[in-house]
């Protein structure tokens, strides 16, 4: 019975923490975005940083949430992790999967998800 209870307590812990253990952090993101995204996409995410003058293909405006509210976070996880060229994209894109770790991207993916116009709005129905 002291170990159904306790059982019982680790689970509910775990549950409860389940966001925060595996969330996603919008200032972290922002942080490792300005290290390894600005030079081509731009402070503000338009796809304007100073490097994208030189490249034959402008990178992707973060920005324009009428194109990145129709990408899915796994999209989003795989473009960054594996680069463009995987993903049927520029390649351009460097793939940061050997850089940079899981929650990482994670990161990443929901400052992108906070500078879209319009706000990008989850899916909650799971489709």
């Amino acid at each position: 019975m002291n170990h159904l209870v306790t059982f019982i307590g680790l689970a509910a812990f775990f549950l409860t923490n389940l966001g925060t253990a595996w969330g996603q952090n919008q200032g972290e993101g922002k942080k490792i975005y300005a290290t390894y995204c600005v030079s081509c996409h731009g402070e503000r995410g338009k796809g304007d940083g100073v490097v994208a003058q030189s490249l034959p293909v402008r990178p992707a405006d973060h920005t324009n949430g009428a194109v990145m509210n129709q990408l899915s976070d796994q999209f989003l996880l795989d473009v960054i992790t594996k680069g463009g060229a995987a993903m049927g994209k520029s390649n351009f894109m460097p793939a940061w999967g050997s850089s940079l770790n899981d929650k990482q991207i994670r990161d990443i993916v929901a400052y992108l998800r906070s500078i879209a116009e319009p706000p990008y709005k989850a899916n909650i129905s799971g489709k």
